[in-house]
């Protein structure tokens, strides 16, 4: 009878220790050797109030100077382009409201919906058309990348980003992972679209993540782990605990004062 009780324990503990791995494997439905195809040359595009950084370079540093902010250029003998502009000089232009940047010399340039390079090819065309440079090189970048996390994760909070490529699971790496509590079929991402926050719901035990517009991150994207029924269960008994040692503690200070009224009445 002891033996067979043993063996009926041991499998109660495999299956529980089966459903909790379920519970907490990322992919788990991804074969060893899976190819899953990735956008090529992912980048984010520009929303109104970014903030970027515009740089114009060329062989001949003075021709760039006007188009730049900074008046801080390090020649560097050699070849290819020889103008660049320190860091801390750069200036940052917001875009506004319409989706526009003013630019020094160029003017007006619609950027919303575009993305770096596609930016930077705009800039570029626009130099070469007007006849200011021949060799323009423009190189743009966010100046204010970030996004949130909150939730079941070992560090919510804010993070910036130092690229526009990053994806939901790298940003859960940045918070240091999910807690065993969090439900890893039960992650959500806000996003910002045309003046409405619209809300993903990815399962991360699953591939599927790969073809889920959410899958890389835009500025902004708030990232919510919910807690698993594990956890909103412990959060109810702790509740519970607390209430009725509060109603007992309660029960007593009252019990103790009636019998100070009586002890004294006597």
């Amino acid at each position: 009878m002891k033996y067979i009780n043993f063996v009926i324990m041991a499998i109660a503990l495999l299956f529980a220790s089966c459903n909790a791995q379920q519970r907490v494997l990322y992919l788990q439905d991804v074969q060893n050797g899976a190819e899953i195809k990735l956008p090529k040359n992912y980048q984010i595009k520009i929303k109104p109030l970014d903030e970027i950084t515009v740089i114009v370079n060329s062989k001949n540093p003075e021709l760039a100077l006007p188009f730049n902010s900074s008046s801080s250029y390090n020649a560097i003998s050699g070849s290819g382009y020889t103008a660049s502009v320190t860091e801390n000089s750069l200036q940052v232009f917001t875009v506004d409201n319409r989706g526009y940047i003013t630019l020094p010399i160029i003017g007006e340039i619609k950027c919303a919906g575009l993305t770096r390079d596609e930016l930077a090819d705009i800039i570029e065309k626009k130099i070469i058309d007007s006849n200011y440079i021949s060799d323009p090189q423009v190189n743009v970048r966010f100046a204010n990348l970030y996004i949130s996390i909150l939730g079941e994760v070992a560090r919510p909070g804010r993070y910036d980003i130092k690229r526009d490529k990053i994806t939901v699971l790298e940003a859960l790496a940045l918070a240091g992972d999910m807690t065993i509590f969090g439900s890893r079929e039960d992650v959500a991402v806000i996003r910002e679209i045309d003046g409405k926050n619209v809300v993903t719901k990815l399962d991360l035990r699953s591939s599927d993540i790969f073809e889920s517009p959410c899958y890389y991150l835009e500025q902004n994207d708030v990232i919510v782990v919910s807690p698993n029924k594990y956890k909103a269960a412990t959060a109810e008994i702790n509740q519970n605990r607390s209430f009725w040692i509060s109603l007992a503690s309660t029960g007593i200070s009252l019990a103790t004062l009636l019998l100070t009224i009586i002890t004294v009445s006597k």
